[in-house]
Formats: C-alpha cells, structure tokens, sequence
C-alpha cells in the first residue's frame, strides 16, 4: 500500500512542472533541501526513481511521467472539490485562475480590480503568458477561463468575443509615412516591420491582411513582446503592428504614432474561453458574466 501524501504530490508536481528544483521551491515557498527531501521521501514510498539527472538538467522517468499525469487528475478533482463547497457558501468568497495572453495584460488587471471590488473575498490568481502556453493551459484544465484575440481550433473550447481589439500600424513619431493624410495599402510593401513571433494572433492576424492583397511583408526582425517591438519602433527599426489597447501609454507621450493606413484598424475581438466539459465555479461564472455586460467596454 502507498502512502503518499497531498503535500508530497503538490512538490513533486512543481518539480515535474518545472523540471527544477529552485523554481518549484520559489512558488512553493520551500527551501530548496526541503523540496528535495519531500521528493526523496516519495520516491523512497514508490520505490521507483521519478527523475534523473543528465549534465545539469533533469527529466521525469517513465515512473514520473506515470505520476505526474495522476497528481494533476488529484489536483484537478480537489480545485473541483474545493469549488463545489465554494459555491455552497454562495459568492461571498471563492477561486478564480484566468490567464490571459502577453497582450491582454495591458487592460485585464483593470478589469480584475473593478471585479474584485464588487467582491472582495473572491481569491484570483492570473496567470500571463503567451498563446501557445494559453491554449496549453486550456488543454490541461489548469485555469478556470482564458482570455485571448483568436479562439482555438480543435479544443473542445467555448469562447465568448466581449471588446473590440483594433490592430494598428504603428511609426516613430518622425517616420515620414506619419506626414500622410492617408498611406496606401501598398506603400506598406517598402517597409520594414517588426513582427511578433509566428503562431501569435497578431503575426496570423498581419499575414493575412498582407495576403489578401499579394504583398509579402519585409520582417526586419521577429520578437516575442509588445515591448520589444514599441521600442524598436521609437527607435526607428522599421513600422510594427499591434493591438491599440498595448499603446495607449506611448500615444499619451507621443513617443508612437498611429498611421493612417487604407483597411486598418483590423478589427479583432477579445474572447473569454474556457472548454466546454468544465465545471465552471460560481466566482468564474461571475466573472465570465462580468466580462460580457457592457461594464467592459474599453
């Protein structure tokens, strides 16, 4: 008979998740000894090894792979638990994880903040990162709701559009292109740009528009943040593409100008998405419903 406990499972997930020591005991708030002792102490109860150890990385053995697929079912099932009894008590208070994508970070703590108001007791954990990380997340029923630009194919996933997301072309201040009343859509051909990472909604977003009228954009350089392509911009690298509610701040001090170029903005949308089999809680339902009322608008 195994005797493991809830709190061993929870370390060795952090591990398994990580696949370092330090980092899982950061989130855990453990010393690092003591992460490794609770992992020692499992694997002394299995009488099997979970991970090894190669030059300075460590990777989950067969037996770990087997573990970690079960302890995330056993945590799953007890933010289950635990949110059934939340609803019980009704929405005084509760759990909500949301994680939202790098872009969407520019306006959802504000919309958290006016939620979290309404309901103070209500305990929410964001979680920010890129879409693909999202979508991952998504499909291992580790967050409650997701908020992205392009919902997902091939995920059983419901997903709710509740704001507007225009996508501008944006300059340096003294880009010549900023003197125009109107700049064609071809005139974009000669043009450097800036461009986020390939499967990022915004890149599949300007590959399409460029498409549609058989122009092959120049990408001087690809990043993987807003930041990183505003900069570059304002340092006159080239002309960029990003959503207007990532900006507000470098328009205010007029550090980026907007072009006004033919078929832009590209009107996208935010959507709320979560998969369908999901139990949502009642802090989640709350939320979702929040997020869909015109409270929302931007």
């Amino acid at each position: 008979m195994l005797h493991l406990t809830l709190r061993q499972l929870q370390v060795f997930e952090k591990v398994a998740s990580h696949l370092n020591y330090s980092r899982a005991a950061e989130e855990l708030y453990l010393s690092q000894p003591a992460v490794s002792m609770q992992i020692k102490q499992l694997e002394e109860n299995l009488g099997l090894p979970l991970f090894e150890q190669m030059g300075k990385k460590i990777f989950l053995t067969e037996a770990g792979r087997e573990l970690f697929h079960y302890s995330r079912n056993i945590s799953q099932q007890l933010a289950e638990m635990e949110a059934v009894f939340d609803e019980m008590k009704g929405l005084g208070q509760g759990k909500l994880t949301l994680s939202v994508v790098n872009t969407a970070n520019y306006f959802a703590p504000q919309l958290l903040a006016r939620f979290c108001r309404q309901h103070p007791n209500i305990n929410v954990t964001l979680q920010v990162a890129n879409r693909d990380a999202v979508l991952k997340q998504l499909a291992d029923n580790t967050t409650d709701l997701a908020i992205m630009g392009q919902p997902p194919e091939g995920l059983d996933i419901v997903a709710d559009s509740f704001m507007d997301n225009p996508l501008v072309v944006i300059a340096a201040p003294d880009h010549p292109l900023t003197r125009l009343k109107l700049v064609k859509f071809a005139q974009l051909a000669q043009e450097t740009f800036l461009s986020r990472e390939k499967g990022s909604g915004t890149r599949s977003a300007m590959e399409r528009v460029f498409a549609q009228h058989h122009i092959q954009p120049r990408i001087g350089m690809e990043v993987e943040t807003n930041e990183a392509i505003k900069q570059a911009v304002q340092a006159g690298m080239g002309l960029g593409i990003l959503s207007l509610h990532s900006i507000e701040l470098e328009l205010e001090a007029k550090r980026l100008s907007v072009l006004n170029v033919e078929h832009f903005p590209l009107m996208r949308h935010w959507f709320v998405a979560h998969r369908s089999s999901k139990r949502l809680s009642s802090a989640a339902l709350a939320f979702k419903a929040y997020l869909l009322s015109k409270q929302t608008t931007a």
